[in-house]
């Protein structure tokens, strides 16, 4: 990307996210959705960051969107959380795996906000092992229909298509992805689809998250997505996107829970003097700064072989090293994240332990960091593999 590209785009990034603040805090405060995001994000035109240009996008490479998202992220990790959903593993998997009339047909929307994307993966009793999906697809000659649910899935209350997995039924073949047109005729009727947004969810509470039911649900044979049988590659290689894209957020997250924390221990005054001054405060400081310092560095070379694999996907090799530098970004700050909102609470004291102020906001929310898009358990055992070799790996 061009200097002035870039400079243009962390522009739009950063007046976008001071105009969306304070319509966040009053949503957040209200545990409302916020319905604001998304007009917000094509009066900025930032539905499509890493998108190609000819589909809309801003054609940014993964550096920059990481970057992007970083700051994004400040904003809490709901908000950064919708961006994944729509962007990292609703758009990414059509630009790479589609073709072009699918890219056309989805991309194109997608990016000018007139089709919101989600990712269909995880189940009720398919969490971080994929290869246990009870989602089903069966052919009918001239169209496929999927039977099955998917559950805890960003975006998918106020998704227009959703990019989702099954495998073949009654048979022993492998997984194929398809791009799932919502139609809201059957949906209002109750003809083979349901939705529920899930709001008992501990966090996020301005962003959808969902569950959808699928029942016979007719799927046109030209929305297969790859070839049949590709899902579980298109599924972990999407997987590589969303993790870096959580991994960024999180960077956001802690140099937030920084810049609250200094703000506030110069202002806050006990025993005679701003705590700030008080060393076991500065302790918390210190760890915050280092955390963030050596997540981003993770997280922005991480990013740095997603580019590489980008440009040489048959690699192997590369493919590899970029999967394992995303797994150490994703795993290392999505807990520095955790560990910065926990030490900024404390330092706020009991002005901490409350929503309505952002250090607890981003306690609540940036938790589901170290579950989403791969566990901390599955995180470090793809770590651990990448030293010991693939003969030692847990899962095979």
């Amino acid at each position: 990307m061009e200097q002035s590209e870039f400079d243009s785009l962390m522009r739009d990034v950063e007046e976008f996210c001071v105009e969306l603040r304070p319509k966040e805090e009053i949503h957040y405060i209200e545990h409302t959705y916020n319905d604001e995001l998304i007009p917000l994000c094509k009066k900025y035109n930032l539905l499509g960051i890493p998108i190609e240009k000819k589909y809309g996008g801003r054609g940014a490479d993964s550096v920059t969107y990481a970057k992007a998202l970083e700051r994004i992220g400040k904003e809490g990790t709901g908000i950064r959380t919708f961006f994944s959903g729509h962007t990292s593993i609703g758009q990414v998997p059509i630009q790479m795996w589609g073709n072009e009339e699918q890219k056309k047909r989805y991309l194109i929307p997608s990016t000018r906000a007139e089709k919101i994307l989600a990712f269909g993966l995880t189940e009720p009793e398919a969490g971080s092992n994929p290869l246990e999906l009870k989602m089903t697809y069966e052919d009918k000659g001239d169209h496929f229909v999927l039977k099955g649910i998917k559950y805890l899935i960003s975006n998918a209350g106020i998704a227009d298509a959703i990019v989702t997995f099954a495998y073949p039924k009654g048979e022993n073949g492998k997984m194929s992805a398809f791009i799932v047109d919502i139609d809201k005729e059957r949906e209002a009727k109750g003809e083979s689809l349901m939705r529920q947004d899930l709001t008992t969810k501990l966090g996020m509470p301005t962003t959808n998250t969902g569950m959808f039911e699928l029942n016979d649900y007719p799927v046109p044979k030209d929305n297969i997505l790859g070839n049949e049988g590709d899902g579980f590659k298109i599924a972990m290689t999407t997987l590589m996107s969303g993790r870096l894209s959580v991994a960024a957020g999180c960077v956001g997250v802690i140099e937030d829970c920084l810049d609250e924390v200094v703000r506030y221990s110069k202002q806050r005054n006990q025993h005679g003097k701003p705590i700030a001054k008080h060393q076991l405060v500065q302790e918390h400081i210190a760890i915050i700064k280092t955390e963030l310092d050596a997540s981003r560095l993770l997280v922005y070379e991480a990013a740095r072989l997603k580019d590489l694999y980008n440009l040489n996907p048959s690699d192997q090799r590369v493919r590899s090293a970029a999967d394992n530098m995303i797994a150490e970004a994703k795993f290392y700050a999505s807990n520095a994240a955790w560990n910065a909102a926990d030490r900024a609470v404390q330092v706020f004291g009991g002005r901490g332990y409350s929503y309505l102020f952002r250090p607890g906001r981003h306690l609540q929310d940036v938790r589901v960091c170290r579950i989403y898009e791969g566990t901390d358990e599955i995180m470090k055992l793809k770590i651990a593999a990448s030293v010991l070799g693939r003969e030692y790996e847990a899962y095979r």
